[in-house]
């Protein structure tokens, strides 16, 4: 109980000084617990969804719905009209409707803009059913009840500013369709997301799907009293069996759908703890300094405790109970912070077109406790270092002010470890440099990256001296006796100094390496795209959807265009000569694509691959396989007949445009698989005329105006494009590593701070032999520069240490071009400066106020 009641009246009496380290395990704690509950939220806004969504039983084609990365020809997979009448002959069954409904649809409104979602959500258009109701309710005018009428649901509506009456057009593979807004309904659950519209059966047949009397699915209802599993075997028997058709009750399409937007969910939870992660561990940074410092001033008050009787263990617990009351009080605050953060993505989302309603907050008893667990844990373990040197403080040393004990040969025992965790990790970035394959080289990778890192944090005291006295030469000594004292004062305990740049460090090691490794994919990929892309003009989706038969139309007959290449994949069985076989893509395109993409030829002839019943293959393949040009390879296509087709060429794979890529032509594609079956164009290439490259572009530009999905790019553009992706990506993760940045930030102000109050007396003794308040400032302030450029100069080398690394294996994959981005890191390491000095205006504002006799007569 005394344990309790001394540690509960230290942590009162230095609540002030507990504050930022609180503030730490409170931001740490948020960004999990917010994760947690975006994610448990969007599962929750899904699971509803899909619940509803979904009748009793559906049935579906065989085909449907089943894992393919190929989007083929656009057209959704059908069953014929019987199929409803059979259905509705099977015993149990109540209700039997056709469905229909397509994904390969744009919307386009009155302004011409693509009506559909810029956060990867659907674009679902198909006939009105009763088994809509289950999830939306018409909330104005009525659905449609013919070819000109179409209806649209709500949040569409309101996002698109869109009003009964108003014209849609929507474009499918099979064609067009224009229709005014007859009825808008409204979801009676959240809508992720998804843009929905809807026509009456027939005219969804006839323009999604090509032809009357086929559906997409039969929504079937039960009978009061018969279960969906029930029904299913009930249906299936009506079939001829559950092989014909795939059969699924509600509750096995709901785990379906929410099995497709799994590994999108999981990613992005596991990014968000990840960053939560790294947040923490800098926190520990500043908790350990935190309770370093607190020790070390309390060093009598310790001693006292042990010359009356506290052993050791109950200094020690002392301590600890401090970090759990700590730990305590910022995770019961970050749990409250993290609710508030989840609420805010949602809003976030919701302006980027993905809604999320509140209503669907979901807080499992989980994320409580799993916060309060890590804030706690993570807590006193950071406290168990400064802990335990608490419990060796000698009584009679701490009386005589000596302080916690210093042992030099840990020092030294400390600086051995960490150099040879550094020269290990080293050793382990240079392996990953020298790799011949990915994976072997990104376990190097990852080795050298988690030694290099530990080494640097466990080294951090012997580097501090010797890196704030080489920037103290360029720094501080331009300011003369003052900046002296603040180098004196950085070099006081290298070990703090070292503890407080580690914080730093981590954050800025991570935004060097990405800003090195994205700068390099900018700049292989448009060094890459120099030398093998030929064409003038690329046509192709944002949101990688087919190009449609009337816009592939549209840009044929543009006058000002020399030739088009199409630009297809389709899926195939291959047998090898070896006897080896597997399912693989198969590019089909034009005999021109040679010209728009120029690829090395390391046996046979090109051109001739897109000749009559030949092929090329890549050199990776064919070494695998070991074959040479003039084998024969028997192609199964998937949708189509088997081919066997000649190896006129065998293309080089060191390269990162169409890697491994098989090429057939066009014509030999639609030798062996139907018109009908035949993929949509996945992108198109243009080449104009000499002389009117600039007429050519304007000219596609206005042909597909009518078609806003696409995009016309010239080389300039595409690359602009690749540059601004990356570079969206790059500051959505310099985003989330704000949040250990600003942790670390925490920690230079938190260490000033205490190191203000630590000098309390050595400061009044130099404000009264003529330290002015403004040169006291000015001390802090530069002490706290120096520590930040010392944590950045690590973080910084160490991240483009990294880069460098990471890059040799992307030169693996074709990206052979490595560009330090040294604007980037020139700007932090300036940007640091400014940090340290935002760090420093509390801790120097309040040195600058001290009393000069009081500071004297201090104790501590």
């Amino acid at each position: 109980m005394t344990v309790w009641k001394t540690s509960v009246r230290n942590f009162l009496a230095h609540k002030g000084r507990m504050a930022l380290s609180a503030v730490a395990v409170l931001l740490s704690v948020a960004f999990v617990c917010g994760t947690l509950v975006f994610t448990d939220t969007m599962n929750t806004t899904f699971d509803k969804l899909f619940a509803v969504a979904s009748s009793d039983v559906t049935v579906s084609p065989k085909a449907a719905g089943e894992a393919d990365e190929l989007p083929g020809n656009g057209r959704p997979a059908t069953l014929p009209a019987s199929v409803v009448e059979q259905v509705k002959k099977a015993d149990g069954v109540q209700d039997a409707e056709g469905g229909v409904m397509s994904m390969s649809v744009t919307v386009v409104d009155r302004h011409n803009e693509n009506m559909g979602s810029e956060t990867g959500a659907p674009t679902i258009a198909g006939n009105w059913t009763r088994n809509d109701l289950r999830s939306m309710e018409i909330t104005s005018g009525h659905a449609p009840r013919g070819p000109t009428e179409v209806m649209v649901d709500a949040d569409t509506a309101e996002k698109h500013r869109l009003e009964l009456g108003d014209e849609l057009r929507t474009v499918a593979v099979t064609g067009e369709i224009r229709a005014k807004i007859s009825g808008i309904a409204t979801f009676t659950v959240t809508n992720p997301g998804a843009a929905a519209v809807f026509f009456d059966t027939a005219t969804a047949q006839e323009e999604l799907l090509g032809g009357a009397g086929l559906f997409t699915h039969v929504n079937v209802t039960a009978r009061p009293g018969v279960g969906d599993d029930r029904l299913k075997e009930d249906v299936a028997s009506a079939l001829g069996g559950a092989g014909t058709y795939k059969l699924q009750t509600q509750k096995e399409a709901a785990e379906a759908n929410k099995d497709s937007m799994g590994s999108f969910l999981d990613v992005m939870k596991y990014a968000m703890l990840g960053f939560a992660g790294i947040a923490f561990l800098v926190g520990i940074f500043l908790i350990v300094n935190t309770f370093s410092m607190l020790v070390a001033q309390r060093t009598r008050e310790i001693g006292l405790m042990r010359a009356i009787g506290s052993s050791r263990k109950q200094v020690n617990r002392s301590v600890l109970v401090e970090a759990v009351l700590l730990g305590v009080v910022g995770s019961v605050l970050g749990v409250g912070a993290g609710v508030g953060l989840a609420v805010g993505l949602m809003k976030m989302m919701g302006a980027m077109g993905m809604e999320l309603s509140t209503e669907d907050l979901t807080v499992a008893w989980t994320t409580p406790v799993t916060g309060l667990v890590l804030g706690v844990v993570v807590t006193v373990l950071a406290a168990y270092i400064p802990a335990r040197r608490a419990g060796k403080v000698s009584p009679m040393a701490a009386l005589r002010d000596a302080g916690t004990p210093a042992d030099a040969r840990s020092g030294w025992v400390r600086a051995g470890i960490g150099l040879v965790l550094t020269g290990a990790g080293a050793a382990g970035l240079w392996a990953t440099a020298r790799a011949d394959e990915a994976g072997e080289g990104s376990l190097y990778l990852g080795l050298g990256v988690v030694l290099t890192l530990i080494g640097f944090i466990v080294i951090g005291p012997l580097l501090a001296g010797i890196v704030v006295r080489a920037l103290s030469v360029v720094v501080l000594r331009l300011f003369g006796p003052v900046g002296r004292l603040a180098e004196r004062n950085a070099l006081r305990n290298p070990r703090r100094t070292g503890a407080t740049g580690a914080a730093l460090m981590i954050g800025l090691a991570l935004v060097a390496c990405l800003s090195v490794v994205g700068s390099s994919m900018v700049a292989s990929a448009t060094d890459e795209l120099d030398k093998s892309v030929g064409t003038d003009f690329i046509v192709q989706s944002g949101t990688g959807q087919l190009i449609v038969p009337q816009a592939a139309e549209a840009i044929e007959e543009v006058p000002s265009v020399e030739y088009v290449t199409h630009y297809k994949v389709l899926k195939a069985k291959l047998t090898n000569p070896d006897g080896s076989s597997g399912e693989e893509h198969v590019t089909a395109a034009d005999p021109t694509y040679p010209k728009d993409l120029r690829r090395e030829t390391v046996a046979g002839d090109l051109a001739k691959a897109y000749g009559e019943n030949a092929m090329s293959v890549g050199s990776d393949y064919a070494a695998a396989h070991g074959i040479e040009a003039g084998d024969r390879i028997t192609v199964a296509f998937e949708a189509g007949r088997t081919a066997e087709l000649e190896v006129a060429a065998i293309t080089s794979d060191d390269t990162s445009v169409d890697q491994g890529a098989m090429y057939i032509s066009t014509a030999t594609a639609g030798r062996y698989v139907s018109a009908e079956d035949l993929p949509a164009d996945m992108i198109m290439f243009a080449s104009a005329v000499d002389g009117k490259e600039k007429e050519a572009y304007e000219a596609l530009q206005e042909a597909l105006a009518p078609y806003p999905q696409y995009k016309v790019q010239n080389q300039a553009d595409f690359k602009q494009d690749l540059k601004d992706q990356i570079g969206q990506l790059l500051n959505i993760v310099y985003g989330l590593l704000a949040l250990a940045i600003i942790v670390a930030v925490l920690g230079v102000v938190n260490t000033l701070a205490l190191s203000v109050v630590e000098r309390t007396r050595e400061i009044g003794l130099m404000r009264a032999i003529g330290l002015s308040r403004r040169q006291l400032r000015r001390m802090i302030r530069l002490e706290s520069v120096v520590i930040a450029l010392f944590g950045a100069l690590l973080g910084l080398g160490l991240g483009m240490g990294w880069g460098t690394s990471a890059q040799k294996l992307l030169a693996l994959e074709g990206l052979g071009v490595l560009e330090i981005p040294w604007p980037t890191i020139l700007t932090v390491f300036v940007a640091s400066a400014f940090v340290g000095l935002f760090a420093a205006l509390v801790p120097a504002f309040r040195a600058g106020r001290m009393n000069v006799l009081n500071a004297i007569a201090t104790d501590g």
